[in-house]
């Protein structure tokens, strides 16, 4: 059963939660203005390929340290309901209706959390989610990650276990995504597939051949 990868943000959704998170966190007073702005610099800047996105995920654990796991788990329910819910693209379910179609195992494979995952995970039917977690340590998070963080390579290591775990080969998958910073992964697939690229993703894509796809805006449809 071969593995279809789905990147989150700017993928199946149109946004970047991990923006959207910050501010929200800043409005309800979890992040100062500082660390907001930091966040969101960070962010930014791996965006367009300036820095790792390993500072700014460490900075991020780091700062939940001495926090409630539940706390944490019940404003990332609240702020999918109310921020994401309606932010998918168009065409995001149909792709991942046709993989479940052809049999294939679905994973989301994206820095984001196994808490913002979870809302998502329910709402796709999606089979796995490979993701960042955090070190919790009864009910409290310690301000470290738990294994290996995911992001850029690292999103290689966490798929090519998941391949072996299921007796598949990364050769037979498909990825999904919208970043640059993903050339890893989709180097490592056998159909990598660049939706709604960056322009950097997008050059690359053009020059090696790999589809581009159009998924759409919420309110519109893909071309």
């Amino acid at each position: 059963m071969a593995i279809a990868f789905f990147d989150l943000d700017r993928t199946l959704l149109a946004v970047n939660s991990g923006k959207l998170w910050i501010d929200r966190e800043m409005r309800l007073g979890y992040l100062t203005r500082w660390q907001a702005l930091r966040g969101a610099a960070y962010i930014g800047s791996y965006h367009f390929g300036f820095t790792r996105l390993e500072s700014v995920l460490e900075e991020a654990i780091a700062v939940l340290g001495g926090a409630r796991e539940a706390d944490l788990v019940a404003r990332s329910e609240s702020f999918y309901v109310e921020e994401l819910a309606t932010t998918y693209r168009p065409q995001a379910r149909d792709v991942v209706e046709r993989h479940r179609r052809d049999g294939h195992t679905l994973a989301l494979l994206t820095s984001s959390t196994n808490y913002l995952c979870a809302p998502v995970q329910r709402e796709l039917a999606i089979d796995t989610a490979l993701c960042n977690r955090l070190e919790v340590d009864e009910g409290i998070f310690t301000g470290k990650a738990h294994g290996a963080l995911c992001f850029g390579a690292g999103k290689v290591t966490h798929a090519k276990a998941l391949a072996e775990a299921l007796g598949e080969a990364l050769s037979d998958a498909w990825f999904y995504t919208d970043s640059m910073s993903d050339l890893p992964m989709l180097e490592a697939v056998g159909f990598p597939v660049a939706v709604n690229p960056d322009p950097r993703l997008r050059r690359a894509a053009k020059a090696r051949g790999w589809p581009i796809q159009d998924w759409g805006k919420p309110g519109k449809s893909g071309g």
